[in-house]
């Protein structure tokens, strides 16, 4: 503490005595006894019990209140005191109450039932406000206690992520990177696994970049996201699709246990993303064991004949033990999937009408890679490279469904075994 006491020790007058108050409010919340305190500012035991306990009005003196905060933040308006005090909060002479009970040994349960309070309130308030000694030891003193409560309550506050540069950086570097914020906290937690500070959870992200007037990360990274919105919008039941009949359909209640609990590897998903007016697309397979994604290039439209060729070629890439079905929608692209099946040896299920959740891997990719391919583009100028790099850099994403493992580890680890 960068404080000296004073050599002039005649009458300042309350004004004057400003950096007093504040460095004696300041040794008492450390735990210095009140004695001590008053030594060391270099003020009289009597005023430092008239700062604390205020003063009641006595001849031509006036009444005084007691000092409830240091020095408030300009920004941050009036700090609440007993007169605006509510039943949601604790009061000064609950805390009061709370310091006696805990003297004569009471448990937490007992005083919260003598409070009219439930127990975690009374843990929390005695674990947030105590005063902890430099030897680990604590005390509670209750107006210590009001003043901190009263410090912390004035709105608005600065986020974790505002109050941190180092923070806010890595958060908005990942962003651009496209990682989704959840992805970004658990990174946080495995990067600094020592530093509680640099800790937050997606919620967090979303608020600072979604909640107005806290400019905690830049607006223009929610394009990064995956919904790319400006302001959030709750869920909402998709639109049914039109049913299209494909001849000859197994259905996905035939297929195997063992593709329904993801135990087993080499069962796949599949879709396609349409650009613009329908004219162009993407293929999309993801494998439900390791959410490993491929990506199929239609440069010659997305007929049922294209897509049965360019599925052919995409399964010859990888080995036979890992290709054991393909769960696809009803769209007519898979009119020929007796054909692939007779080529491939792989069977080919379909989801029921209206059904998206019975591929949610698949869904789920397909929308991440819109923030590649947003729609209303035309997807016929991009080439199997631009692909290649767009599955690469999913593939490379950790995800939070395999222990925070990336798809492409988990392949790997497939293909060694």
């Amino acid at each position: 503490m960068d404080f000296e006491v004073r050599d002039d020790r005649k009458p300042q007058g309350a004004r004057k005595l400003a950096r007093e108050r504040e460095a004696y409010l300041l040794l008492v919340d450390q735990g210095i006894p009140y004695r001590e305190a008053c030594r060391i500012v270099g003020v009289n035991e009597k005023t430092g019990r008239r700062w604390r306990n205020g003063r009641n009005a006595s001849g031509l003196n006036k009444a005084a209140p007691p000092i409830t905060a240091v020095v408030p933040l300009p920004s941050a308006g009036p700090i609440p005191g007993e007169a605006a005090k509510s039943s949601r909060y604790l009061c000064e002479a609950d805390r009061i109450h709370i310091a006696d009970r805990l003297r004569e040994k009471a448990t937490i349960r007992r005083i919260a039932a003598e409070l009219g309070r439930s127990p975690s309130t009374v843990s929390r308030e005695v674990r947030r406000n105590r005063t902890v000694l430099p030897d680990g030891k604590w005390h509670y003193r209750p107006h210590a206690a009001q003043r901190r409560a009263n410090a912390r309550r004035p709105r608005p506050k600065l986020g974790k992520i505002g109050q941190s540069l180092e923070l806010r950086d890595f958060i908005q570097h990942y962003l651009t990177l496209r990682w989704s914020p959840e992805q970004i906290c658990q990174a946080l937690r495995t990067r600094f696994p020592d530093r509680p500070e640099m800790h937050v959870v997606h919620e967090t992200v979303y608020q600072a970049l979604y909640v107005q007037g806290r400019g905690e990360l830049r607006r223009e990274l929610t394009r990064a996201l995956r919904t790319g919105r400006a302001i959030r919008r709750s869920h909402r039941q998709s639109d049914k699709r039109a049913f299209r009949a494909v001849k000859n359909m197994v259905m996905i209640s035939d297929r195997p246990a063992e593709a329904t609990d993801r135990a087993v590897p080499g069962h796949w998903e599949g879709d396609l993303i349409v650009g613009k007016d329908s004219k162009s697309a993407i293929g999309t397979l993801v494998e439900r064991s390791t959410r490993y994604v491929m990506l199929l290039h239609l440069p010659d439209g997305h007929s049922a004949s294209a897509t049965r060729i360019a599925l052919t070629e995409t399964v010859r890439t990888l080995p036979r033990h890992l290709w054991r079905s393909l769960t696809w929608d009803q769209g007519t692209e898979m009119a020929a999937h007796l054909a692939f099946t007779a080529d491939t040896d792989i069977p080919v299920y379909f989801c029921n009408p209206a059904s998206p959740w019975q591929r949610g891997s698949n869904e789920n990719t397909n929308g991440l890679l819109r923030q590649y391919f947003p729609k209303g583009t035309d997807l016929s100028s991009r080439t199997a490279e631009d692909l290649e790099a767009v599955a690469a850099e999913l593939n490379s994403r950790p995800r939070k469904t395999l222990g925070w493992e990336t798809p492409a580890e988990r392949l790997h680890k497939l293909l060694a075994a």
